[in-house]
């Protein structure tokens, strides 16, 4: 899969805007992600770095991007795999330097085995490093070895670089504000979440078990050229209190409500969904109830997606609303400031009712600057998934509301007037997820 023309404009501009951040001087390493041993000699799925491919479009490992403001013979330089007919044969074909450089869009690209003779050259005279120091252990330790080359070169007038800074925080900015071509992608996997958690709904009956209608939702996206961005949450029963339930092997009975939390990750870009639906598509009055009261937190904070609002507005606006539902339902008790105050709806409600959504599905971006929220700015995507969990064993509740686990997650794009819900023809209501089943 290797980038259209377009795609080459937008990864080159990328580069581009972190070398003017950076600044003459400086020097930017990116190395690709490593390959994960699985069992004995079998590998993970190879996923390669968010911040390698933003920049790249390049799938393969054994890579490192190196950015040289400056450089008269080229600022942008790939270190990749030569091209190997034998081992292209085992695992399929590679890039090779040319090839990075036509489809990459590069100025020049070099074979990953001659790095040891050539980054050193590369660091000297630069006075910034910046990289993601710590994240890659084994790739330290080779940098800095680099580096000791540099230095023990000094009497001889090398000039070592003097500073180590931390890329994510430049990068992380730029990552979080995306373009118009990303939230087409972002769309597209939204499109193909929202048909994966229709094809789901429609498979559910009493005695269906938690993988059948994982294997439901992740065949559309395999259907449709995506795969999951995160290990696909199905939880009935109980199990949907469990907020990261991952075993997903249980069987559903008769009045199980299923809390399916699943996205897809089309080129690099996840989407993330929840819904909560009953497995014979009649929800029972109190399951009903506290579906409507999570529909309504989420309406609430969905209100305060716009630009220039405080990003935790949300938050406190979902809260706000639960914590009042679940006084007039007698859950709680108390006044409504007093009981938000002492926090005594966590019991029901543990999480924030968001994240920055993007190439992860958890992804980079300060929520707080200086101590405070961050206003919200078009461009950016964040979900918003306000929950309330009441476990089976709470005796301090009737037996009519235990185990009742119900999310309810969808896709923001903040936009300049207003906001966009990527995830939006998904049904949500219990009435909509009711006529959905029903059909």
């Amino acid at each position: 899969m290797t980038p259209s023309a377009g795609e080459r404009k937008a990864l080159a501009r990328r580069r581009r805007q972190l070398m003017q951040a950076v600044g003459d001087g400086a020097i930017v390493i990116v190395p690709a992600a490593p390959e994960r041993i699985r069992s004995r000699d079998t590998h993970y799925p190879y996923r390669q770095d968010s911040d390698f491919w933003y920049l790249t479009g390049c799938a393969e490992p054994e890579a490192v991007l190196v950015l040289v403001p400056g450089r008269r013979h080229g600022e942008s330089l790939l270190f990749c795999r030569e091209r190997d007919p034998e081992r292209e044969g085992w695992d399929g074909p590679r890039l090779g330097p040319d090839g990075a450089v036509d489809a990459l869009g590069m100025d020049d690209a070099y074979p990953i085995a001659d790095i040891d003779d050539i980054l050193p050259g590369l660091l000297e005279g630069r006075r910034r490093v910046h990289y993601h120091l710590g994240r890659d252990a084994d790739f330290d330790l080779k940098l800095i070895g680099w580096i000791n080359r540099v230095r023990a070169q000094v009497r001889q007038g090398a000039q070592p670089p003097q500073e180590f800074l931390e890329l994510g925080h430049l990068l992380d900015e730029m990552r979080l504000v995306k373009s118009a071509d990303e939230v087409k992608l972002m769309q597209k996997a939204a499109d193909i979440s929202v048909l994966a958690h229709r094809a789901a709904m429609r498979a559910a009956r009493p005695g269906i078990h938690e993988y059948e209608l994982q294997a439901a939702v992740e065949h559309v996206f395999r259907l449709h050229g995506a795969e999951p961005a995160y290990a696909s949450i199905v939880g009935a029963g109980g199990n949907a209190c469990v907020l990261h339930y991952r075993d997903n092997r249980a069987k559903s009975r008769d009045g199980d409500l299923v809390l399916i939390d699943a996205g897809a990750e089309y080129r690099g870009y996840a989407a993330d969904i929840t819904r909560t639906f009953p497995v014979n598509g009649r929800f029972t009055r109190e399951q009903r109830q506290l579906h409507d009261l999570v529909c309504a937190a989420q309406a609430a904070a969905l209100a305060q997606a716009r630009p220039g609002v405080a990003y935790e507005a949300g938050h406190d606006a979902a809260v706000a609303t639960l914590t009042e539902g679940l006084l007039s339902l007698g859950l709680l008790s108390g006044g409504l400031e007093a009981v938000i105050a002492r926090g005594d709806y966590k019991r029901y409600y543990r999480h924030k009712t968001g994240h920055w959504l993007g190439l992860d599905v958890h992804d980079v971006g300060e929520y707080r600057i200086d101590g405070e929220s961050r206003l919200l700015e078009p461009g950016m995507v964040f979900t918003i998934e306000p929950g309330l969990y009441i476990p089976p064993d709470d005796a301090s509740v009737p037996a009519k509301w235990r185990g009742i686990g119900i999310r309810i997650e969808d896709d923001v794009l903040v936009t300049r007037d207003g906001h966009r819900v990527l995830t939006g023809a998904l049904e949500r209501s219990a009435d909509e997820v009711e006529a959905l089943m029903a059909g």
